[in-house]
């Protein structure tokens, strides 16, 4: 209907304007409004006037059709959401719960707690005895129900005031001034990322290190590079990363590559070794090798590998996980950073994913990395020459591994561990930003939560081993400083404690104990201006800044879980999960490396004879690609410390209403259903 329109107000009511006009057609379709002056159109008129009984049955069927469709649209996901609880709840693997654990023995009786005050407070708030009601300080003389009720009300009142306020509001504090100090080293991180790129500060290789004139010697220009592939039951990605190896840019007689197979399935182990068998006989200088005695996991395996009485002739290791794909001209854009810089240890490329859109949870993980890589790794690497190694996609000076004591087994995140040693050695590094890497995100949120479980709890295993020596290092006192301070203390352990206990503690108490404030911009405004520099170096995610804060609140869960266990050296701490792959690549990708293999079967190759055992070989591998694979059924899971902290949320959101906090309900609703969707599995796909 449109809107009614007074101009009766302006002083020419009864003024006649214009002259009539009447339209007239043949045949006529629709109906003819005659206008004797420009003012009568916008003259009020009836409600009633110009409608009749089927114009009001028309717009009442469409306000009844508008009201049917969002009804219908409001059950259609409630049912989604019914049928998705219900899915996980019936088929879900019940051996897999966590059952014990101390974490969620506490957020549950902190739930449990909570929703036995809610209904107390909702009972007080009926009555009208909430807080600063001048009637709650009046205790009626009688000695009724609603008399006794009223004085235990009063009681836990004053207590709550007295005895439990002040102590969280201390804890409140120091979570504040943390999250605060994190903030401005986020910031700070920022804003020499913005000066980099202003300034344009990137190392840059001077000259052609490769150009001699002599073409007959060019060749031993080259320095020998060893290249290693280290991998355990990679059936879905080796034969990816073996052929993007074997297609690098480099002389053949200066490379040779390692495939370290850990892997206790045999018939991965018969693809492998006929994947290698395949590319020998093309050329390359490929070695497959499988340990008998599988002991410390990665760091092992590199260990044993390094050991060979060959690896003295080479003077680099580049280094690969299972799901890599470097581009062939990843050597000459690496190695010769080392050329005239004798102090060079390490040159870190970055990582690209080809599964970023997969998902939400990919697209989410995106953000992270790529504010990892393009912020935190480039500012350090140009600020300080250092920076916690990937344990991928780099190339390593053999020397500066062997001075720093080589892998050690003594921990899950042996990259950190080597990187740290060297750097208390003396050893620089450098960052490349512009040279990237292909590899895979999870795609399941069971995979996302070990691997992180794994980056979060081997760095408090590793600091308290490396403390002692670190202040007993040689270096600088800012570097002992920034080792102990920034690097493993602000980041490491300070930045998983005060997300998981400000946002996912301190805010819900501070619903049952309004006296203990948590200020508005420590829930809002702060977390989302740090999320939106967060997201700067992937702009295309702007989107997902709400969904990004929300996940990451979620994940303070598993962060804060996995640095008590690596602080205080639990179980959990030592476990190592190969972190799951789907072994994707994008159409683009699958063309360029049909490419470089087309390429690289028209060169000329050395022909040699094929031996019994890899006549063998290969026929079993035939027999394995010609079988079908048998399906896998996909698990259903539910995590209980999510799921509690769901309901805990989603309680305190409800006792918010109370006290008339519309930001609060609103963060804790929706932080609330991030916990239960998480909880219940329903982000990312199912992991087989």
């Amino acid at each position: 209907m449109a809107p009614r329109l007074d101009f009766s107000n302006w002083g020419f009511k009864d003024s006649e304007r214009g002259t009539p006009v009447v339209v007239k057609m043949e045949n006529p379709t629709f109906s003819v409004v005659e206008i004797n002056g420009a003012d009568a159109a916008f003259r009020p008129v009836e409600k009633n006037r110009g409608k009749n009984a089927k114009q009001v049955t028309w717009v009442l069927l469409l306000k009844a059709h508008r009201a049917v469709g969002c009804v219908s649209w409001l059950a259609t996901v409630l049912w989604a959401l019914l049928g998705a609880i219900k899915k996980r709840l019936i088929h879900r693997e019940s051996e897999n719960l966590d059952k014990g654990r101390l974490l969620f023995r506490v957020i549950r009786m902190f739930l449990v707690t909570s929703m036995v005050v809610l209904g107390f407070e909702v009972v007080a708030y009926l009555q009208g005895w909430h807080f600063g009601n001048p009637r709650l300080l009046h205790i009626p003389r009688t000695s009724d129900l609603q008399g006794l009720f009223h004085m235990v009300y009063v009681a836990w009142v004053t207590f709550r005031a007295e005895y439990i306020a002040p102590p969280i509001q201390a804890l409140t504090m120091f979570c504040v001034v943390m999250f605060l100090i994190q903030s401005v080293d986020r910031l700070l991180l920022c804003l020499g990322c913005f000066w980099m790129k202003f300034k344009k500060v990137k190392p840059q290789i001077v000259g052609d290190p490769f150009e001699i004139d002599d073409v007959e010697g060019s060749v031993c220009n080259y320095p020998m590079v060893l290249v290693q592939i280290p991998m355990c039951n990679e059936r879905e990605v080796y034969d990816q990363s073996i052929s993007a190896v074997c297609q690098l840019d480099w002389p053949r007689d200066r490379l040779l590559i390692q495939v370290l197979d850990d892997s206790d399935d045999e018939d991965i182990q018969w693809l492998i070794k006929a994947e290698v068998t395949k590319w020998n006989q093309k050329g390359i200088n490929i070695i497959y090798r499988h340990r008998l005695i599988r002991t410390g996991y990665k760091a092992g395996n590199l260990q044993s590998a390094m050991g060979c009485d060959y690896v003295k002739d080479y003077e680099f290791v580049a280094i690969f996980d299972a799901d890599f794909q470097p581009n062939p001209d990843f050597l000459k854009q690496t190695v010769p950073h080392f050329k005239d810089n004798p102090e060079l240890g390490l040159v870190q490329a970055r990582w690209s994913f080809v599964n970023k859109d997969e998902n939400l949870l990919t697209r989410l993980q995106n953000i992270n990395l790529c504010f990892h890589f393009e912020v935190e790794q480039q500012v350090n690497g140009v600020f300080l020459n250092f920076f916690g190694f990937n344990g991928t996609a780099g190339v390593w000076r053999i020397q500066a591994l062997e001075e720093s004591g080589g892998w050690l087994e003594r921990t899950t995140v042996e990259d950190m561990d080597i990187a740290v040693r060297a750097h208390l050695h003396g050893w620089k590094f450098i960052f490349l930003n512009d040279v990237k890497v292909l590899c895979e995100v999870p795609e399941s949120y069971e995979a996302y939560r070990k691997q992180q479980h794994r980056w979060h709890s081997g760095p408090m295993q590793l600091f308290r081993l490396c403390l002692p020596a670190i202040l007993k290092s040689k270096v600088s006192a800012w570097k002992k400083a920034n080792l102990i301070l920034l690097f493993f203390l602000l980041r490491k352990l300070i930045l998983p404690f005060y997300s998981f206990t400000l946002f996912c503690i301190i805010l819900p108490l501070t619903m049952f104990v309004p006296e203990a404030e948590l200020p508005l911009w420590v829930i809002c405004y702060v977390p989302v201006f740090m999320s939106f520099l967060n997201i700067l170096p992937a702009p295309k995610s702007f989107p997902f800044i709400v969904p990004y804060l929300l996940f990451e609140n979620t994940m303070s869960v598993t962060k804060f879980n996995a640095m008590v266990s690596g602080l205080f050296q639990l179980g959990s701490s030592y476990e190592w999960v190969v972190t799951k792959k789907a072994g994707r690549s994008s159409e683009s990708d699958l063309l360029a490396a049909a490419e470089r293999e087309a390429k690289s079967i028209d060169q000329p190759k050395i022909h040699r004879g094929a031996s019994d055992s890899e006549l063998v070989e290969s026929r079993h591998f035939k027999e394995l690609k010609e079988a079908a694979p048998t399906p896998v059924k996909k698990t259903n899971k539910i995590y209980k410390k999510e799921l509690t902290l769901a309901f805990l949320l989603l309680t305190a959101s409800v006792r918010s209403l109370l006290s008339a906090q519309g930001v609060h309900f609103y963060f804790l609703l929706f932080q609330g259903i991030t916990f239960l969707l998480v909880g219940l599995d329903l982000i990312g796909e199912q992991m087989s």
